[in-house]
Formats: C-alpha cells, structure tokens, sequence
C-alpha cells in the first residue's frame, strides 16, 4: 500500500489544482490565461499543480494579517455582546419599553 501513496498524493494534488484553477475567476488568474494554467496542471504531473499553487492565482493573507496599508479598508473585528455598545443599547431600549408597559 505504501507504495502507492506518492501515486495518489501527485494525482490528489493535481485534482486539487485542477479544481481550484476551474473555480478561481478570470480576474484572480495571474501570468497566463486560465485556459493555459488548466493545460500545464493537466500535461506536467507535479510541477503544474505546484507552480499553480505558488504563482498562478492571487491569494491574500487569512484573517487581514499584518501589512495592510492606510488606504486599505480594514475589516471589522467581532466584539463581545458585553462591550458591544449597540447591544447594550438594544437592551436599554428593550428594558424601557418594557418598563412602560
């Protein structure tokens, strides 16, 4: 069995590959048609998928990372419902309305 696993790892890899360049749009597709990137995964075995991976797509970092420039639109960050001054608002709001009820 072991020795079939490089087998299947190259062509799990290449199916990966495969897929992501299928679903990635036209826009994201960076150095060559996408027409051009699906041929060099499906031809060269290892190298396509890998050199898809690296240099084929434009990838961002997870999560904003660090780096972000002044003029980039950060993305809000999630706060607890206890120091989220809008749902203790919310809450005040519902309080008085019951209250005067």
């Amino acid at each position: 069995m072991l020795r079939y696993l490089p087998f299947l790892l190259i062509i799990a890899l290449t199916i990966y590959a495969f897929i992501d360049c299928l679903n990635t749009p036209e826009e994201e597709v960076k150095h060559l048609p996408k027409v051009i990137w699906v041929i060099i995964i499906l031809l060269f075995s290892i190298v396509g998928p890998v050199v898809w991976l690296v240099a084929g797509k434009k990838r961002t970092l997870a999560g904003g990372g660090f780096g972000g420039g002044a003029g980039r639109a950060r993305r809000a960050q999630w706060v607890a419902p206890d120091d989220n001054p809008e749902f203790l608002r919310s809450l005040r709001d519902e309080q008085d309305g019951k209250d005067k009820n």
